[in-house]
């Protein structure tokens, strides 16, 4: 999301010493979320700093979608989403560092593209999914976007709610393509251009079951004051019950685990999934906390 949300992160980042590692490390690709850039000495750069600091000799390549960090800011708002999934699947083929496979983390909707490039790319293999407050279920609003992209986000909620699926607001807008609407579930299952696929919600496509399941481990982390996701759930792949937008439900009561299209049902009794809580706000956490629960899935 907005770079101004990592603030707190790299304050806290920039706070406790690192800890040694091993020569010997999986290499690590991480990608942004809306409003933020592969290179944000608030956010992304302080990420990538950290990691490297704590795991010495780790490969860490931070996506940059385009030839500059403003390309890369605007890619996250304007660029077809199916675009970008496909221009990382080449990127990381292309990198001889990644060839005996690597971690992946993204970052808010950089989870859910992420998660797209495990699905479609397997070559090179991604080992561990680190999703942080990825909306792997889509969003049914955008109730805060602050900071210096915030009329661009006003000009968003104003497109989206007059009409996320006509074919020019899927095409060139990024959030329109995970708006889910509950309120409208045939229409967001014919018109999604990105979610809809992914989550196998036209035609179960076996590929896409059988690339998720290469997965090692699928970390899914859920910011319990998250004021940016609606709803929540989304970070765990829960969502709203069809035909309504008050009550929720859990990934395990949904349509999508008990038919197992994706495969999540035979990761989460393999012990794949793993669902990881934390207090504060969108993408707001600690070093310490960061070492403590996420580095023992990047080392």
């Amino acid at each position: 999301m907005d770079p101004r949300l990592f603030i707190g992160v790299g304050a806290f980042l920039l706070i406790s010493g690192s800890a040694r590692g091993s020569n010997d490390t999986t290499p690590l690709v991480i990608w942004h979320g809306m409003g933020d850039n592969c290179c944000n000495p608030l956010s992304m750069g302080a990420i990538k700093k950290m990691v490297e600091e704590e795991v010495p000799g780790i490969y860490v390549l931070s996506l940059m979608i385009g030839k500059t960090v403003v390309q890369d800011t605007e890619s996250g708002f304007f660029k077809d989403v199916n675009e970008q999934v496909s221009f990382v699947c080449e990127k990381l083929a292309q990198d001889p560092k990644l060839k005996a496979g690597y971690n992946a983390m993204g970052f808010s909707q950089g989870a859910q593209f992420l998660r797209a490039v495990a699905q479609r790319c397997p070559n090179p293999p991604m080992k561990t999914l680190i999703s942080v407050g990825g909306q792997h279920q889509g969003v049914y609003g955008l109730p805060r976007c602050p900071g210096e992209s915030s009329h661009i986000c006003d000009w968003i909620r104003k497109k989206l709610n007059s009409g996320a699926y006509t074919d020019a607001i899927q095409k060139h807008l990024v959030q329109a393509q995970y708006w889910h609407d509950p309120l409208n579930d045939d229409l967001y299952k014919q018109h999604s251009l990105f979610l809809a696929d992914i989550n196998q919600e036209r035609v179960v496509n076996q590929t896409y079951k059988k690339n998720l399941m290469l997965l090692e481990k699928f970390v899914m982390v859920k910011f319990l004051q998250d004021s940016v996701v609606d709803p929540v759930d989304s970070e765990w792949f829960g969502f709203f019950v069809t035909g309504q937008a008050e009550k929720t439900e859990t990934l395990q009561e949904s349509a999508l685990y008990k038919e197992d299209r994706l495969g999540l049902a035979e990761m989460d009794k393999a012990g794949k999934l793993v669902f990881l809580a934390t207090d504060g706000d969108h993408l707001q956490f600690s070093r310490e906390w960061f070492n403590a629960k996420l580095l023992p899935y990047i080392r």
